[in-house]
């Protein structure tokens, strides 16, 4: 299949280089340092004590994305609103769209079913730019769990996890769902096709929602969170809070939240993505995956009185950064 990557930075370009490796078509979008050392170098991955390359095409160019049958959009949440009305553009007329953002995706409520289709996530998109740029015949849902960082330009680390999950937004088993899991399979990843994305993203996000923002605000790692007894009990107060949240959107997370918390203990001495964002002085994905879950609280009438405060104190350490930020979207088009 042909693959293109917008934003492929440490996820995509992880992505993209097993891809590559198996022999698929793959074109990664990115930009600055990071596109010039991939372009001269290929995409440097290290993993297990180990370094291997591989030289997929890269480039600047969106229109690649035109004979694209896949595009991986792993640009940061709040980056997308910027990069959507030049995809509408771009994208073929079948090319299909997996956006593969941490938290809780702007279609969450599209097809649906029930009372609540069709509902807009104001903390998300609040000006239906990505529901009016992104049709939703193109989406499906994914989770990616590995763990990876850009250590420089052009070299990822992968630091843990190999587990991929898609799925239709209508909990359909497609044709089109199968090929690209299969494609991810042989690429080295356990991808499966799910009928309940939205479980999937949940589970992630039980722990994203708490470990991130906590991690940013303290600059501990998520063993040292897990571990104090002070942290851990807020961390488990906000956990549970989510899980209500989860439960009540027909939802229910099967990982209970001292099993969470045990496999963030697990993690160790790992440094959050939003905490690498604090130390790098970039925006931070504060509403995808807070902000979304306090305003899904009010729709519902379930109280997130810790989910709440944090996030009140995320978002202010986000606009502070945001004074000092790099300009611009990590891996544009």
């Amino acid at each position: 299949m042909k693959f293109v990557i917008v934003g492929a930075g440490a996820t995509g370009g992880y992505l993209g280089a097993l891809l590559a490796r198996t022999g698929e078509d793959v074109t990664l979008i990115a930009r600055g340092p990071h596109l010039a050392a991939m372009r001269d170098h290929g995409v440097r991955v290290r993993e297990a004590g180990e370094e291997w390359s591989v030289r997929p095409e890269c480039t600047d160019d969106g229109t690649v994305l035109q004979t694209a049958e896949v595009c991986l959009l792993t640009l940061k949440a709040h980056s997308l609103a910027g990069v959507a009305p030049r995809l509408r553009e771009l994208l073929g007329p079948d090319t299909a769209v997996l956006p593969a953002q941490n938290g809780i995706p702007w279609w969450y409520f599209q097809q649906y079913g029930g009372p609540l289709e069709g509902t807009q996530l104001t903390t998300l998109d609040p000006d239906g730019v990505l529901a009016e740029c992104l049709e939703v015949r193109r989406l499906l849902g994914c989770v990616v769990w590995p763990a990876t960082r850009l250590v420089e330009p052009g070299v990822v680390e992968h630091i843990e996890g190999n587990r991929f999950t898609i799925g239709e937004l209508n909990g359909e088993r497609t044709a089109r769902a199968t090929a690209i899991a299969e494609c991810l399979n042989r690429a080295g990843l356990k991808c499966r096709v799910s009928r309940r994305i939205r479980n999937e993203i949940w589970t992630k996000l039980l722990g994203n929602a708490v470990m991130n923002p906590l991690s940013a605000l303290t600059r501990a790692t998520l063993v040292r969170i897990a571990t104090l007894p002070e942290t851990r009990a807020l961390a488990r107060d906000m956990m549970a809070e989510a899980a209500l949240v989860a439960e009540a959107l027909g939802a229910p997370i099967d990982v209970s939240v001292e099993r969470r918390l045990e496999m963030a203990e697990a993690v160790g001495e790992h440094r959050s993505s939003m905490l690498q964002d604090v130390e790098s002085g970039r925006p931070l994905e504060v509403e995808a995956l807070l902000g979304v879950i306090v305003e899904l609280g009010e729709l519902l009438g379930i109280a997130t009185p810790c989910l709440r405060t944090v996030y009140a104190c995320v978002k202010l350490l986000d606009q502070t950064l945001r004074g000092t930020a790099k300009v611009g979207a990590r891996g544009g088009i």
